[in-house]
């Protein structure tokens, strides 16, 4: 019987059996099953819920405040794991509801959440686009000028920016100096790749680009953000295509964001732009 239980810091062994779990699931469903954010914190104090047997992890989820994700080893499926470590997360939370993220959309993820009564609540499209087909020219609005992230100097600024542009996103408007560092200390950070837009000394806007490096590399717009005093202006497109063309640049041949369904105005802008839909993300809740 694989029995599931609870530590509140995996040892340097377990992270590297888990990116293992979190490799073979990516291998097998096409799709990474924990976010950046789940990942960035697996060496960290928490909630770690493990399933396994004689030391070997086959099943695991993080529990974090009011939202959870976790992942089974794609040879130990259908045989209840999934089940298991959902109520092992139900446990965590009894007290209050529970988010929870099934990456990728899995047919078995939604079957799940329906038997334990979870309702869908977001999703999170994945939109893809070739590079190799053509890229707009950009026109930066009046007075804009567009130049790299320092780090050390501009991250109070940004986070500043970041905090305003997404104050109703739930988990971007969020970031603290502690995430920002934790990005910035990641092999994949490359400071040409932050494009900050600048008016008269103070920023307005950023396109944080992002390549996930692999035997078929890919580049993603992996946060774009305009203060709210500058939308209206047409720089949201700018800084897209000129993230788009600075990946093009780097020899990369596709790219790929995140938006959230719900969000049609960014959904058009970037279907305008050559964005088609690749998969999606859907986040189930379950209220107290």
């Amino acid at each position: 019987m694989t029995l599931v239980h609870r530590v509140g810091l995996l040892t340097p062994e377990q992270v590297d059996q888990v990116r293992a779990l979190v490799r073979a699931a990516d291998d097998t469903d096409g799709t990474l099953p924990l976010s950046e954010q789940v990942m960035l914190h697996l060496d960290a104090p928490g909630v770690h819920l493990l399933a396994g047997n004689d030391g070997q992890i086959v099943g695991y989820a993080q529990v974090e405040d009011t939202s959870a994700e976790f992942v089974v080893h794609p040879l130990h499926r259908r045989h209840g794991l999934g089940r298991a470590l959902a109520t092992a997360v139900l446990a965590e939370s009894a007290d209050h509801g529970l988010l929870v993220w099934a990456h990728g959309d899995h047919p078995s993820a939604s079957a799940l959440a329906i038997r334990l009564g979870f309702d869908r609540a977001r999703v999170l499209l994945q939109l893809r686009r070739a590079l190799s087909a053509p890229i707009a020219d950009y026109e930066l609005p009046p007075g804009v000028l567009l130049r790299a992230f320092v780090p050390g100097e501009d991250d109070e600024a940004w986070l500043a920016l970041n905090a305003a542009a997404f104050a109703q996103h739930p988990e971007q408007g969020k970031w603290t100096r502690a995430d920002l560092r934790l990005r910035l200390a990641e092999p994949w950070f490359d400071p040409a790749g932050f494009l900050l837009a600048e008016r008269d000394g103070r920023l307005v806007g950023f396109h944080w680009t992002k390549v996930h490096e692999g035997p078929e590399p890919i580049g993603e717009v992996y946060v774009l953000g305009v203060a709210p005093d500058a939308h209206g202006g047409g720089l949201g497109r700018a800084l897209t295509l000129a993230g788009l063309h600075h990946l093009r640049d780097r020899g990369l041949d596709q790219v790929m964001l995140y938006v959230d369904e719900d969000n049609p105005r960014a959904v058009t802008l970037y279907r305008k732009l050559g964005f088609a839909h690749w998969t999606g993300d859907v986040q189930y809740r379950r209220d107290h």
